[in-house]
This record gives structure tokens, sequence and C-alpha cells, in this order.
């Protein structure tokens, strides 16, 4: 047996699975005789788009990683909450699900950070890594795994899909030059790049078109993908997967790129320009290109390479991914680079890839510079856990850029959520009304008041909506059907004014039938709410007495919630789920 070989089966299988030593690792990363191995996938023609329910594949989702030479602002914490949002709903209609997220770790921008900072590069790579950590595990972010390109596993994974691709003719060494930034670690065609003037200086300079990041002309000998060769293939995918990438706009917008042609990629630096990145296998002069190996990483948490498994073992670990949820400013990586190497290396593609807008403040783009970057630590601690990730996922953009407002989610915070939501908890659970805390009978479907007809045809309407909406990966869509209902549950409930029937034992069962609407349509919200706010839907749920198995979205329709003990079950009136918000400094 080959030493690489030893090592390559010392590798976890998942996941879960314990990593390599770090002797192992360096000793991998020295050796130099790598033998091309069996691939395991499926053409790009014969995907499909959406999750295989029928398989015991679970559910995987990504979020981009996020690098690490700056601290997280509030898009990374939109990015997480978003994938986790989707991830906790296909848990919540039974699947199993798995969420990776992390950080990328290598390139020339860490580098170049490390030196200001005058520290190594991986005591910088520690340090905001494990903030990003934090801010996720503070957001009640469901990851299954948190990878780092800095890993191990991760570099085994790079090495084996860049094998891939060398066996298959897809690199080769040659003279690279062209438009490069630092800030993207891209080069970009002549077409992409704009020459500006310096209003002060009247210096030229020029800008990437789509990112506004300044590039430099750079000339280097440096080993290349066959980009090139996919322009066709890609186009193809997209045309027989019109929903590949959502929304609609971000889809055509790829298809324009590839309109253009595509030139081969650079996927390495020389080490005497980037000295921190992976080596490449058999050439150390040379170090992997960031986007090569900060892709790698959806991957590499599947246990790729996949070494001596069954196919039945590999679909446990997730690939493909069913969505990848990325920025907008990093689509064509995604979109282009991604597919391009998983077609070279024979691997199955993506079936989603979901490209939110950005945040920005003042109509503004977040900056540094300008001061106006949101702090995510100190939104949650201002706010509230739930109530930040409802803003996002309410307010967020999918296609258009939005706005923050601090004033704004203290606005979404009184109207929606206390006043709205917790208003209707707290009315239709009042011991002025209900003064035995038991739940009211469900009204007969077939004979139901003309004045409760408008909220129940909503209620009955509102599973569907939301399961549309979250199938397309539209939050907003979710969160305004289920505030629709609430609005409607309120305003009913006042229409009626219960506090005058319950002074009338004539009127027992029309109280009861408000009441039973009422509680029924916060019963509904805080069961579809569970994947945004998972800790106040919780709550929302115990003071209703919902058990954990009426939790799930079997139970997600008009009259199926107290299916068992109804005429015993009471709802337990608590402290105030939505409190006043403190004044603002």
């Amino acid at each position: 047996m080959s030493a690489s070989t030893f090592l390559l089966r010392r590798l976890p299988l998942c996941p879960q699975s314990r990593s390599m030593t770090r002797a192992n690792y360096l000793a991998l990363s020295n050796f130099r005789q790598y033998q091309p191995r069996t691939h395991i996938g499926a053409p790009y023609s014969t995907l499909a788009t959406g999750p295989d329910q029928s398989s015991d594949k679970p559910y995987y989702i990504t979020t981009p990683i996020f690098y690490v030479n700056a601290v997280p602002h509030i898009g990374h914490l939109h990015s997480a909450v978003l994938a986790d949002t989707f991830k906790r709903f296909q848990e919540l209609k039974g699947r199993k699900a798995i969420l990776s997220t992390g950080t990328d770790e290598h390139g020339l921008k860490i580098q170049q950070a490390a030196f200001q900072e005058g520290m190594k590069e991986i005591e910088l790579c520690d340090k905001v890594s494990q903030r990003f950590k934090e801010l996720f595990d503070a957001a009640n972010v469901s990851y299954t795994t948190y990878i780092r390109t800095t890993e191990p596993r991760h570099a085994v994974a790079v090495k084996e899909l860049w094998d891939q691709l060398w066996a298959r003719g897809y690199i080769y060494k040659g003279q690279h030059e062209g438009w490069y930034s630092v800030s993207d670690e891209a080069y970009y065609p002549s077409s992409h790049v704009e020459e500006k003037i310096n209003e002060k200086t009247g210096d030229k300079y020029h800008i990437a078109i789509e990112t506004g990041k300044l590039v430099e002309w750079t000339t280097e000998e440096n080993y290349k993908f066959r980009l090139s060769a996919f322009a066709d293939k890609l186009k193809e995918w997209l045309d027989q997967n019109p929903d590949a990438i959502v929304p609609k706009s971000r889809h055509q917008e790829v298809q324009a790129w590839l309109m253009d042609g595509l030139s081969d990629l650079s996927i390495s630096r020389p080490k005497s320009r980037l000295n921190w990145g992976i080596p490449i296998p058999g050439d150390d002069s040379h170090v992997m290109y960031v986007w090569m190996d900060a892709l790698t990483n959806y991957l590499t948490i599947t246990g790729y390479p996949w070494k001596d498994i069954s196919e039945q073992q590999k679909a446990i670990c997730g690939w493909p991914a069913d969505a990848q949820v990325v920025g907008k400013d990093i689509l064509r990586f995604h979109a282009i680079y991604w597919p391009a190497f998983l077609l070279a290396a024979e691997l199955d593609l993506p079936k989603k890839i979901v490209a939110h807008a950005h945040w920005t403040q003042g109509k503004m783009k977040m900056s540094k510079s300008i001061g106006n970057v949101v702090d995510p630590f100190t939104a949650i601690k201002e706010f509230g856990v739930d109530t930040i990730r409802f803003y996002l996922m309410n307010d967020g953009g999918l296609a258009d850029d939005a706005d923050y407002s601090s004033e704004l989610v203290a606005e979404r915070y009184r109207k929606l959520l206390a006043g709205q939501l917790g208003n209707l908890l707290s009315r239709s659970m009042s011991a002025a009304l209900n003064p035995s805390s038991l739940v009211p009978a469900q009204p007969s479907v077939n004979n139901i008041h003309p004045d409760d007809k408008t909220l129940h045809e909503k209620m009955q309407a509102l599973p569907i909506l939301v399961d549309e909406a979250m199938s397309n990966y539209r939050t907003t869509n979710a969160t305004h059907a289920i505030f629709d209902v609430l609005a409607e549950a309120n305003a009913h409930f006042s229409q009626n004014m219960p506090w005058k029937l319950v002074k009338d034992p004539a009127c027992k069962d029309r109280l009861d039938a408000v009441l039973w609407h009422s509680i029924e349509s916060v019963r509904l919200a805080a069961l579809m709410l569970q994947p945004i706010m998972p800790t106040k839907a919780s709550e929302i749920l115990d003071q209703l007495g919902i058990r954990e198995h009426e939790r799930s979205w079997e139970f997600a329709q008009i009259g199926q919630g107290w299916k068992q003990d109804t005429e015993s079950r009471k709802v337990l009136a608590g402290d105030p789920l939505f409190p006043s918000l403190k004044p603002r400094k």
C-alpha cells in the first residue's frame, strides 16, 4: 500500500468522524506522487433540481464560507440565518437536514491582514473564525458542520479534486495576464473592467464593474483551469434547469455572462507572491488559488473523496447540495466556476443556488470607511435573537437590496411581533374571557359562522402559501402570509367583541368560536414561525399546551392542534413574550 493510499484511508467518511492527525496532514501535504482515483457522480444532464424525498439523502444546505480578513457584519448573519431557516423548515417537514457554514482562511488578503496586525496568518484565522462561530451560536444557527479551510481534512479534499481535474486534462500550466483584484481574489476580463480618474490627483485607475474593487494589470506564470471548455455545458445546464438559480433575475444574469464566453481561469499563485495557501500537488512553488480552494469546502464536509464507501453511505453524507446560499457578489464563483469544476470532475451539481441581495444603511453600501457597518452582536443584544432573525427574514431582499434600520427593527417588533402576534396571544388567553383556561372546542366545519368565514378561509390557505414561499426560498413571502392571517385574526377578535359575548350565557357557543379562531391562528403562526424564530415560537407553543410531537408540519393545518385530550388542554398564561422595548440610546 502506498503512503498516500494509507493516509487517505484514514480520512473521515462523514463530517461527524474524527479528523486526521496533524502529522498525517503534513505527510500528505509533502507527498509528491498523486494518483488519480475513480470518481463518483452523474453527468449534469441527468440531474434534477428538486430534493429526492424518496431516498435516505438528507437535505443539504450551505452558507458561503466567510472570509476572515475582517470581523462579521449583518450581511454575514443574513446569509447564515437564511440557510438555517430553510434547514429548519425541512426538519419541520420531517426530513433530516445538514447545514454547513464556516470560514475561508487562505489567500493574499489574509496574508496582508496578518502582516498589518503583526501576527501569524493562522493566529489571525483562529481569532476571526472564532468570532464568526460565536456570532452563529449567538444567533441560534443550527449548523451541523463548521468548516475551516485550514483544517487537514479540507487539504485532502482539495488535492483530490485537483488530481481529478489534472488527470482529465482540465488543468495546465501557462502564462497568465489580466486585471486582478486583490479584494475579490479574482481576475476580470477587460470587458468587466472600467477606467476611473481620481478627482483630486487626476491619476487613472481601474475597477471591476461588478464589485467596484480596485484591479491591477498582472502578469505571471500559474496553473489554469480550462473554464472555456464548459461554456456550452453550463448554458445547457441552465436551460434544462430554469430554476437552478433563484431569484430568476440572477439566473438570467448568469446566462448573460455565459453569452460573453468564458476565459480559462487562473487557479494557482506563485509561492513567491503568496505563501499562505495549500501547496499544489507535486509543485511546491505554487499554492492553490483561493476560489479553487474555498469552493471545495462544500465537498469536504461530506467526507469527499468518499474512498471505499458505497453509494448509499455517500448519500447519507448529503452530496449533492440541495441549496447553496450565497450573496449576489459571489454569484459568478458559485454559478460558473463551481459547477464547471464539478462537471470536470464528473460530480453532481448543486440542485439550487440561492443568491440573495445585500444590506445597505441609509441607502448606501455598508463600508468600514464610511462607518455604517452594522455590528450583528450589538443588534442581537439590543433587540434579541429572534427579533433580529425575524427582521432579516421579513425585510431582507432576495432580488433587491434592503436598507437596514434600527428604527425599522423596532417598528417591526412593536407592530408585528408585539402588536399582532403577542397581542393576539394575550387576548385569546384572557382569564376574563376564558376563566377555565381550557381550549374551546373547534366549531363545526360544516357550519362556519358568516363572521368567521374570511378568517377561516385565510387560515385554511396559510399552510399552502407558506409551503410554496419556503419551497421557493422566499422567506419574506412566508412571513407576510403569516402576519396577514394574524392581522385578520386581530380584526376578527375586535369586530366580534368577545368581552360582550362573555356577559351573555346564551352566547357561549359564539364566544367559544371566536376564542378558538384566535387561539388556532396563534398556534398556526407559531408553528410556521419555528424555522425563523425558534425560541419565541417554542415559548408560544408551550403556552398553548402544544406537545413536542404536535409541532411538525403534519399539524400545520387548521383544526389539527390539540387532537388528543382536547377537553383537558389548558392554555398557560405567562409573562409577555414581547415586552416593551427599552428606549434606545
